[in-house]
Formats: C-alpha cells, sequence, structure tokens
C-alpha cells in the first residue's frame, strides 16, 4: 500500500459524508394518479430533487393520453410540480388524484366542443398543459381555492362537475 492510496482513503472519508448527504436531501416528488375513464393507476417519482425524470415523464404522458384515440402529447412537468404543490397543501402527503381529462387531441377537443359550449376552441389539453381532477377526500371548492391561492395557471370550476380545470397558462379563474 503506498501514500496514494491513504491519501485516497482520508479524502473519501472527509468527502463521502457531504456527498451522501446532498442525495439524501434530494426529495422526490411522488404523484398518485388514477384515469377516471380506463381505471388506469400510476405511482411515479416524476422529479427528484431539481431532476425531471425523463422515463417517468415519458410514462405519465402516456397515462395522460387522450382516451378517445390513445394519441399522447408531451405534458408540460409545471402541471406536475402544480398537482404535487397542491396535494402538500390539502393533504401535507401523497394521495390519490382522479384524472378525468389530461392531453385532449384537436379531433377530441372539436368532437367535446360541437357537444358544449364549455369547451374552449383553443384548449391548453391540446397543448398538454392543462388537467381536470379531483383530490381524494377533498372537495372541490377547497381544491379550487387552494389553487387560486397558488396564483399559477388557470383554474376553472364547472357548476356540479366533479373535478376542477388547472393548467399552466396565464393566470385566471372562472366559473362555468
Amino acid at each position: 500500500m503506498n501514500r496514494r492510496y491513504f491519501l485516497g482513503l482520508a479524502l473519501s472519508a472527509v468527502t463521502a459524508p457531504a456527498f451522501a448527504t446532498k442525495i439524501s436531501s434530494e426529495k422526490a416528488r411522488l404523484l398518485c394518479l388514477r384515469n377516471a375513464h380506463t381505471d388506469e393507476r400510476i405511482r411515479i417519482a416524476y422529479r427528484i430533487g431539481a431532476s425531471y425524470q425523463r422515463d417517468s415523464l415519458a410514462k405519465l404522458n402516456h397515462f395522460l393520453r387522450d382516451h378517445r384515440n390513445g394519441e399522447s402529447t408531451y405534458m408540460d412537468p409545471k402541471l406536475f410540480d402544480l398537482l404535487y404543490d397542491l396535494q402538500g397543501r390539502i393533504h401535507g402527503e401523497e394521495c390519490e388524484i382522479e384524472v378525468f381529462s389530461g392531453y385532449r387531441s384537436p379531433n377530441s377537443n372539436a368532437q367535446l366542443r360541437r357537444a358544449s359550449k364549455r369547451v374552449a376552441r383553443n384548449s391548453y389539453h391540446i397543448s398538454g398543459m392543462a388537467i381536470d381532477v379531483s383530490f381524494e377526500g377533498c372537495s372541490n371548492s377547497r381544491l379550487r381555492e387552494a389553487a387560486i391561492d397558488l396564483g399559477r395557471g388557470g383554474v376553472g370550476s364547472y357548476g356540479r362537475s366533479s373535478f376542477v380545470h388547472l393548467d399552466t397558462g396565464p393566470v385566471r379563474t372562472w366559473r362555468a
């Protein structure tokens, strides 16, 4: 054994605890989702510390596909941050989030628009920037107020519907 070996051991003993602390402080952001139309469920760590997990985002893109035709798109990761922050405010921990609509293809959006005046022509759902959800054990009015308090994107509610619309577009609110 030579001097370099011992210096290496000494250096690793000094730096290893700091390195381990940094890794352990990078908390995983978990989401637990259920698709109301397909009854699929996913529990996934989409971000660790400041790093979005590419494989997890791809799985979420597929999970949030248009249930009418199977098409998917790139979903805005800020939407997942919004869901994560809302679940922290509402439950203080992970809870199941029921998804009623994620990505919506232009054809599906046009079809829904013909059936209802509430559907926007250029919906953020088409751009992968919107999601319609409800939170387990939380009223939609409470979810709506928590989302408004965060002040990030659009928050819409629709009378007695079973969901709240959230998007990462400009900050605005509405009731229909």
